[in-house]
């Protein structure tokens, strides 16, 4: 079994090797930074790393700013690596362009420049104008993947969504006569509640709740719980169903003017928010999930919404859990409904796939 690297070792290495590290501290906080994004920071000097510090939550101190104090007056003459370009504005904190000039650093290596608006560029130019050497696109891509959400809210105003769905061999989700659990092992579960406890949000339609009467929590894999959504036009719901347990995690109802005002009243009574749309479309669901500061939903929900948010560009990714097992039933449902697609050639190809074993199932995981 291969020894720990120490401190010193680790910072002798390549310096994709040290992004890396950015990476992984800031995973830990994946799920809580929404509206911000998921940032690292690894601060080296004289061969050793003297500080590390990852960006908690919205609200409290970035990355780089954690890092700095850990390495106190370390951080004079030293390098910083961080996953993401410093931001050169005021928000909720100062701006953390300003804090590794005032700590003497003496370069910085930058995964990737910043898509926000506010920040993409002015950062980098900060630093440099300040004397700071800048060297950027280190792990690029994994970068990128990390933010994958942030970076699609920001520039496209809604969340970063993944459609993640179970289905046998012979594609179906479920027998003919609904029964579904569970088509994927326990393993593949808590996969799925990683996820979760991952993501700002989880969306379900009515006949999704109306039939399982899903939790939609982290089961306990991780503290966070996300926002649970219900897209239902008519409100036609249980009004004993798990989702409106608000003391577990928040709810959020989308449905359409004067649906069902009896139920509204209860759930409105038992902390759930309902919001009326004159119609309830996809895009503006997704809209305001985006103007929530939501950056990553997770779609599990049933064959004829998942096409609908397929349709919508609501979803920009894929989580399709296959199970090896068989169930035929010509009308068992599948994951996915109609797309009006008529020829094999208008089919929807993913990219970025990767291919894995989960404890018996497979996971395929690709872009749209």
């Amino acid at each position: 079994m291969a020894r720990e690297l120490s401190t010193k070792e680790i910072a002798m290495l390549e310096p994709a090797v040290l992004m890396q590290r950015c990476i992984a501290l800031a995973q830990q906080a994946a799920g809580y930074t929404a509206p911000n994004p998921l940032v690292g920071a690894v601060i080296v000097n004289h061969g050793e790393i003297v500080g590390e510090g990852y960006h908690p939550k919205a609200g409290e101190p970035h990355a780089e700013v954690f890092a700095l104090r850990a390495a106190g007056e370390n951080a004079r003459g030293a390098t910083v690596y961080v996953n993401l370009e410093p931001c050169n504005h005021h928000g909720r904190t100062p701006p953390c362009t300003e804090a590794l000039i005032q700590a003497g650093v003496k370069t910085v290596v930058v995964g990737m420049v910043d898509p926000d608006p506010r920040v993409s560029g002015q950062g980098i130019a900060r630093l440099r104008a300040a004397g700071i050497e800048v060297i950027t696109g280190v792990e690029e891509a994994a970068c990128l993947a990390l933010n994958a959400g942030f970076c699609h809210r920001v520039t496209q105003g809604q969340p970063w969504g993944i459609l993640k769905y179970a289905m046998t061999l012979d594609g179906k989700i479920a027998t003919t006569t609904g029964h579904s659990a569970w088509v994927t092992g326990p393993a593949a579960r808590r996969l799925v509640h990683a996820v979760r406890s991952q993501s700002d949000g989880v969306i379900v339609g009515g006949n999704t709740l109306r039939r399982d009467n899903p939790l939609l929590t982290s089961h306990g894999v991780r503290e966070h719980n996300p926002t649970r959504i219900v897209l239902s036009r008519t409100l036609d719901l249980p009004p004993d169903a798990q989702l409106w347990d608000t003391a577990i995690a928040p709810t959020l109802v989308f449905t359409t003017e004067g649906a069902n005002g009896e139920l509204q009243r209860q759930l409105g009574d038992r902390g759930v928010e309902i919001l009326e749309l004159p119609v309830l479309e996809i895009t503006e669901v997704m809209q305001n999930l985006g103007d929530r500061g939501m950056n990553q939903v997770l779609w599990e929900c049933g064959g004829i919404l998942a096409a609908a948010a397929i349709q919508a560009q609501a979803v920009q990714k894929i989580m399709a859990f296959i199970a090896p097992k068989i169930i035929g039933g010509e009308l068992a449902p599948t994951p996915i409904g109609d797309l009006n697609l008529t020829a094999m050639t208008q089919a929807l190809t993913l990219k970025n796939l990767t291919l894995r074993a989960i404890d018996g199932d497979w996971l395929i995981e690709g872009e749209l």
